[in-house]
């Protein structure tokens, strides 16, 4: 069986594929709580500042080039056979040639409108 490396900050909780879109967490069990992996440091989307904006909207705006952690993708671990990585919906775009990434799909929230959880995973793909 393949397994699940969750490079996230949090647990992420998978709930039954009948669940509503909004919730009370106490009302329904989720199936699988994924744990953050405890051996890797969470995947996130590097960002590079390249300067301030002119633009007048009366707050601070900046030009930054967002994706590269390094050298043009996300730090990841790199691919192990039998091994999935669950990263946010960021770091999975970013780096969508990537075939062992993992993110939340048809998301969960609580009452106050928070993601809690998703009812599936999915593969980042191109067209």
């Amino acid at each position: 069986m393949a397994m699940i490396v969750n490079l996230t900050p949090h647990p992420v909780r998978i709930w039954p594929e009948d669940t509503p879109d909004r919730i009370d967490p106490d009302s329904v069990t989720p199936l699988r709580v994924i744990p953050p992996s405890t051996q890797h440091q969470p995947a996130r989307l590097g960002e590079r500042v390249v300067g301030p904006d002119d633009l007048d909207l009366g707050v601070p705006v900046e030009r930054v080039a967002f994706g590269a952690a390094q050298h043009g993708t996300p730090s990841l671990p790199p691919p192990v056979e039998g091994t999935y990585y669950l990263v946010s919906l960021v770091v999975g775009l970013a780096a969508y040639d990537r075939d062992d990434l993992l993110v939340c799909h048809a998301t969960v929230r609580d009452l106050d409108g928070c993601i809690i959880g998703a009812r599936k995973l999915a593969r980042p793909h191109r067209l």
